[in-house]
């Protein structure tokens, strides 16, 4: 695993040590990264939650993002510190038939099926400059689908900000003009 050159090698080699690979889950032949064990470590999840901060620092124009947006569920543990860090509006992108009021809704598919994701249809102000994270980046169609919510709902995704990137699958060519920082590429 090699980090992002905007990342630090020493944080990124931290955080490597605490992912899990499971072979075969959630179907055989996928290797799932479980990230547990970070979520367990606070000084380690501290340091990670300042990382995606800085990066939310970076991806906005002046004082950097308006929102952080978080995709179910990996992504709420790791944008919600984010944008408390921030001091910005946190927002949630969850799997359809999870929010409870007016939503836009948007289907994609993934390395092993299909999903649709949901986001309130009131969640975003015009123009609002948005950080969507992620635990993974593997094809990129979960943060294209996000995206496409973002901006549907008025936003503009401005960055990317993911903790592991698996570049063997090309992800993020599908990503366009926003930045995008992984803190762990393998």
């Amino acid at each position: 695993m090699i980090a992002d050159q905007s990342a630090g090698g020493d944080l990124a080699a931290l955080v490597a040590s605490y992912v899990v690979d499971v072979p075969d889950f959630p179907e055989p032949g996928i290797v799932f990264k479980d990230l547990t064990p970070l979520f367990a470590a606070p000084e380690a999840f501290e340091q990670v939650t300042a990382w995606f901060a800085e990066v939310g620092k970076r991806a906005g124009v002046g004082a950097g993002v308006g929102a952080v947006v978080g995709i179910e569920s990996r992504g709420f543990l790791l944008g919600a510190p984010a944008a408390l860090a921030l001091q910005v509006p946190f927002i949630p992108i969850r799997k359809a038939g999870k929010l409870p009021r007016a939503v836009l809704e948007e289907s994609y598919d993934l390395e092993y099926g299909t999903a649709t994701l949901a986001v309130h249809s009131d969640a975003f102000s015009a123009g609002t400059p948005v950080l969507i994270v992620d635990d993974v980046l593997a094809t990129g169609g979960t943060a294209v689908a996000a995206s496409a919510l973002v901006r549907r709902g008025g936003g503009e995704v401005v960055g990317f900000a993911f903790l592991l990137e698996l570049a063997f699958l090309a992800g993020r060519h599908r990503l366009g003009s926003a930045a995008a920082s992984s803190l762990i590429v393998a």
